[in-house]
C-alpha cells in the first residue's frame, strides 16, 4: 500500500514506507515535556505509532494546583504514518530537527505549544535489551533540550506560559514491548526485572543530559552522559559513559528523594545536585497504565479525560501503574550554575544495590 511517506526519499528497504520490518512490537513516538524556571506549569505529550498493531495513539498531561489533567485518544493507524493526528492531539514537524509544534483541543483542554531546540539533538546509543532469548528492546532515540513559547487552557482558564519555560523533547523508533502484553513465559527461572534513570537538565548556556538502563546487580547495559552548549552542532557535544548517579529513595516509594550525579570530564569530576519540586505520574501519557498503555487497541477513534490529585496516589498500586515518575528538579552544579530539569525513574522488580527483592518492596525510611 502506497501512503504520504511513499514521495519522500526515506526507504530503509524495499518495502513501501506503510511496512515496518515484521517485528509487531515495533513502534514510533514522539514525547515532549515542559515546564517554567520554578518547576510550575507542568506539561506533557506523547504521539506514539504502531504500524503492525495499525494503531496511533496520543496522550497530553498537565499539572494544575495539584492535580494533573490527562487526555488519551486513540485511533486505527490506516497505514498512513505521515496523518500526525489523533483525534484532538496533533503534531507539527515546522522545522525538522529543530522546531516542532504541539496542537490540542477536545474534552475541555487545549493548547498550543511550539518546541525550538537549544542545540542539535544527541543521539543516544542504541538500546538492545533482551530476557533469554527474546528481544524485549531494540530501539534508537534523539533526544533534544528546547525553549517552549504558547498555551494552555483547562476548563475555560487560559495560561500563557512563563517566560523562561524550557523542557525536554525526544523521539524514538524500533522495538519495545506495545499493545496487548506477551503472555508466554520467558523460561524456567527468569525473574525480569528493570531499572531505568534519566536526567535531561536546562543549565543558562548548555544542557545536559544522562540516563541509565542496568540489570538487577546494577551492571549498565546502556549509560551515557552528554553536555550540549546552545547552539551545538552534532559533532560539538561532550560524552562519556564515565558517570554515576547517587540517589535515595522516598520512605515506602520507589520514587527518588534526590539526586548526586558525578560526570567525568576533561578538567575534572562534574558534580549535580538534583532536589525534586513536581512529581507527573508518566501513566498520564500512556506509561504502565493498565487501561492506555501504547499500542492497546480501542476502536476507530477513542478519546478520555481523566484526573487525579497527586497526593492522593499509593505509590505502590499493586497494579505498578505509579512506579513511573518524572521528579521536575532543581540542579545546581559543582562548576557554579544552577537550573532546573527532569529526573525520571522507573524501578521495576528486583533491583540489589538497593535491597529490592520483589516487585513492591520499597525502602521504611
Amino acid at each position: 500500500m502506497l501512503t504520504k511517506g511513499d514521495d519522500f526519499p526515506l526507504h530503509q528497504t524495499s518495502e513501501p514506507i506503510a511496512y515496518a520490518g515484521t517485528d509487531r512490537n515495533f513502534y514510533d513516538r514522539y514525547f515532549f515535556n515542559g515546564y517554567a524556571p520554578d518547576g510550575s506549569g507542568f506539561f506533557a505529550v506523547a504521539f506514539g505509532v504502531y504500524p503492525h498493531l495499525n494503531v496511533a495513539d496520543a496522550h497530553f498531561s498537565c499539572i494544575r494546583d495539584g492535580i494533573q489533567h490527562n487526555l488519551h485518544a486513540s485511533r486505527e493507524l490506516g497505514m498512513e504514518r505521515f496523518d500526525l493526528t489523533v483525534g484532538p492531539i496533533t503534531i507539527e514537524v515546522v522545522e525538522p530537527l529543530r522546531v516542532l509544534r504541539v496542537r490540542v483541543q477536545g474534552q475541555g483542554i487545549t493548547a498550543e505549544l511550539t518546541f525550538t531546540g537549544r542545540a542539535f539533538p544527541i543521539e543516544e546509543p542504541r538500546f538492545v535489551h533482551r530476557i533469554g532469548p527474546r528481544t524485549f528492546m531494540d530501539y534508537t532515540r534523539l533526544t533534544q533540550n528546547g525553549r517552549y513559547q504558547g498555551w494552555i487552557e483547562v476548563d475555560g482558564q487560559r495560561t500563557e506560559l512563563a517566560t523562561g519555560t524550557v523542557g525536554t523533547r525526544d523521539r524514538s523508533w524500533g522495538v519495545r514491548p506495545v499493545g496487548a502484553s506477551d503472555t508466554q513465559p520467558h523460561g524456567h527461572g527468569v525473574v525480569s526485572s528493570f531499572f531505568w534513570q534519566w536526567t535531561p537538565v536546562n543549565l543558562p548556556e548548555r544542557s545536559l543530559f544522562f540516563h541509565i538502563n542496568a540489570d538487577r546487580h546494577g551492571a549498565p547495559w546502556n549509560t551515557r552522559a552528554v553536555i550540549a552548549p546552545d547552539g551545538a552542532g552534532h559533532d560539538q557535544f561532550y560524552e562519556t559513559p564515565a558517570a554515576s548517579m547517587y540517589s535515595p529513595l522516598q520512605a515506602g516509594t520507589r520514587w527518588p528523594a534526590s539526586g548526586d550525579l558525578e560526570i567525568k570530564t576533561p578538567e575534572g569530576p562534574l558534580r549535580l545536585k538534583f532536589e525534586p519540586i513536581v512529581r507527573f505520574q508518566m501513566r498520564g501519557l500512556g506509561y504502565t497504565s493498565p487501561k492506555w498503555g501504547h499500542g492497546l487497541y480501542h476502536g476507530p477513534l477513542v478519546e478520555e479525560r481523566e484526573e487525579w490529585a497527586l497526593g492522593s496516589l499509593d505509590p505502590l498500586d499493586p497494579s505498578m501503574q505509579n512506579l513511573h515518575v518524572q521528579m521536575i528538579s532543581r540542579v545546581t552544579t559543582s562548576d557554579g550554575e544552577s537550573g532546573i530539569g527532569g529526573f525520571e525513574q522507573l524501578v521495576i522488580g528486583p533491583y540489589d544495590p538497593w535491597m529490592l527483592n520483589g516487585y513492591l518492596d520499597a525502602p521504611d525510611r
